[in-house]
């Protein structure tokens, strides 16, 4: 198996989309294919975003897997703590008042009337 990443964003928020394939591409040659489908897909598809879409027609034409939470098959929370330690739910639908949101991370600096 042969792991290959597309990421999307900047230097502060980015995301990423991992994908498997069983027989080895060169770099070189995977970033032509991805360029190609970008060029020809990036004002007109229906996923969240672009790498989404992206992978989505490697998979489909190019024997890519996307490895994407709809692809689990068991999530465990780990922990040196035993009560954190647990199976954790990868149903969406097993908790309809669970956050239904993408996470983001920002770095505030200190000071300036901010509280710390």
């Amino acid at each position: 198996m042969f792991f290959y990443e597309l990421r999307e964003g900047d230097d502060d928020i980015f995301a990423d989309v991992l994908l498997v394939r069983e027989e080895e591409m060169d770099a070189d040659e995977f970033f032509e294919l991805v360029q190609e489908i970008r060029h020809r897909i990036q004002d007109n598809f229906t996923q969240d975003t672009l790498i989404e879409a992206i992978a989505e027609e490697l998979e489909r034409d190019h024997a890519f897997i996307p490895i994407s939470d709809d692809r689990l098959s068991a999530s465990v929370n780990v922990s040196k703590l035993d009560d954190d330690n647990y199976l954790a739910s990868i149903d969406s639908d097993d908790d309809p008042d669970g956050p239904d949101y993408r996470g983001i991370f920002v770095d505030l600096p200190r000071g300036d009337g901010r509280p710390n």
